[in-house]
């Protein structure tokens, strides 16, 4: 299907590339773009068998209208094949997590201009969604979301940023962060990707939703889900508000008087 703007995602949910089950029932979850995943939720046993099924779980997936992105790995061993398997027209971008620098960007964007390429694609097709893991990377948050033009979103992972901190996942320790990559997302026009805080227990929806009411105020664009309980209140807290519908409705309104 056609990418969407990136600037009206809101939700982006995780899905193993082996999940069947899952697959099959994708486009039913509302999310505005479903993250086929070739990284943490594949054991190192599985990873060529992940690569082997997304040719068929993307087109699945896209038969229903549904924008489809796929997280590759972190090491350049296992980023090259991923790449060669993701490059697809189903498939409008790939989440690059580890993120270590605006270099990296520019070697991975590289290799993913030839494959486009080599299927007689258009150059550019395929948008990056860049992560920040490591303290190492911190300081060149500017750097790396005006590293290409394929970059649409820019976020730090909450989880392994932590552990590389030696903190205790929460609000308190990853607000800098998250904050810096807001700053740095919209500096470049891309847009800012994750909440203030950890949220693994997606049994806690009320937890869950006033994080991110607080994200979005504090400039957060859209999260990624990793169970589908949680799309729908990332699309309510994420999305235009009422308020904001009345003032575009206006503005329609006093340009149609003004013609």
């Amino acid at each position: 299907m056609p990418a969407s703007n990136p600037n009206s995602w809101r939700s982006l949910l995780f899905i193993p590339a082996v999940a069947e089950r899952f697959v099959a029932k994708a486009h039913t979850r509302g999310a505005d773009v479903i993250i086929l995943d070739l990284e943490d939720s594949i054991p190192p046993s599985e990873k060529e068998a992940a690569r082997a099924a997304l040719p068929a779980a993307a087109k699945a997936i896209a038969a229903h209208g549904q924008e489809i992105c796929v997280r590759i790995n972190r090491p350049m061993e296992l980023a090259v094949p991923d790449i060669t398997a993701a490059i697809m027209p189903e498939v409008s971008s790939l989440m690059l997590p580890k993120v270590m620098g605006p270099e990296h960007i520019k070697l991975l964007s590289e290799v993913v201009a030839a494959r486009e390429a080599a299927l007689g694609m258009k150059i550019g097709h395929t948008r990056f969604i860049g992560v920040v893991e490591t303290p190492d990377a911190l300081p060149a948050l500017h750097a790396i979301a005006l590293a290409d033009p394929r970059m649409a979103a820019l976020g730090v992972g909450s989880e392994d940023l932590s552990t590389e901190l030696e903190a205790v996942p929460g609000a308190d320790s990853l607000y800098v962060y998250g904050m810096m990559a807001v700053a740095a997302a919209r500096a470049a026009r891309i847009l800012p990707l994750g909440s203030i805080g950890v949220f693994a227990d997606f049994s806690d929806l009320d937890a869950y939703r006033a994080s991110l009411r607080r994200s979005r105020a504090l400039g957060f664009g859209c999260a990624a889900c990793i169970h589908p309980a949680q799309v729908a209140v990332v699309n309510e807290e994420y999305g235009p508000a009422p308020a904001e519908f009345e003032r575009a409705r206006r503005l329609i309104a006093a340009f149609d008087v003004a013609l």
